[in-house]
């Protein structure tokens, strides 16, 4: 990315939010040169094409003057930036073992399937339809999926896997992945590959006769 641009995202996960003039006053300590409105309008053009900022606010001045725009970070962004997530899940995977037998490991992994599958949302469809919404679910979490028919079935396949850094450590987190989808399913498909294992992708046959 363009380094301008990155100082400018570095300002507004700073900041929260900004107008043009604030990012220009920024940028210009920063750098140690000037830089103009219009560039900055250019460069936040660019950012908002490229979904790491939202379509700015307008704000109003506490002293006389025309209101202006405020920028803030899309979800998108603040996903650039270092974050510990992935230590603190595989933290938490390992005190769950720690102080919970077996049973009570799976009944938590369960709800934590069930919650993420019902704010899905998923509508109760026939099966193609329903592949469909959940294919558009799964991408919107980053699992990069596809569908397809087969002689048996349908075949639902992941190419990404978002806990892939813990799963490939921890087999708990791919028995809550299988709830998942099987909850978004509404039945429970049968696992071809394992991306865990070693396998390209995660692939799950839905057989005919769930239909």
């Amino acid at each position: 990315m363009q380094q301008t641009r990155r100082h400018i995202l570095s300002i507004l996960k700073e900041r929260g939010e900004a107008t043009v003039d604030d990012i220009v006053a920024e940028l210009e300590k920063r750098r140690g040169k000037d830089i103009t409105p219009v560039t900055v309008r250019h460069h936040l053009a660019r950012l908002q094409q490229d979904e790491l900022i939202s379509i700015p606010q307008m704000r109003h001045r506490t002293t006389p003057g025309r209101p202006q725009h405020v920028y803030v970070l899309t979800e998108l962004a603040q996903a650039q930036f270092p974050n510990n997530y992935q230590r603190l899940a595989a933290s938490l995977l390992v005190g769950i073992r720690q102080h919970l037998p077996p049973d009570g490991v799976n009944v938590i992994l369960e709800d934590v399937a069930n919650i993420m599958a019902n704010e899905a949302q998923i509508p109760d469809l026939p099966l193609s339809q329903r592949l469909d919404k959940v294919v558009e679910h799964l991408n919107n979490q980053g699992y990069n999926a596809s569908w397809e028919s087969c002689d048996e079935g349908y075949i639902l396949q992941t190419s990404n896997c978002p806990y892939h850094s813990i799963a490939v450590k921890d087999q708990m987190v791919c028995d809550m992945d299988m709830r998942f989808v099987s909850s978004l399913l509404g039945i429970v498909p049968r696992r071809l590959s394992h991306k865990a294992t070693g396998d390209e992708t995660c692939t799950y046959l839905i057989p005919n006769k769930s239909n």
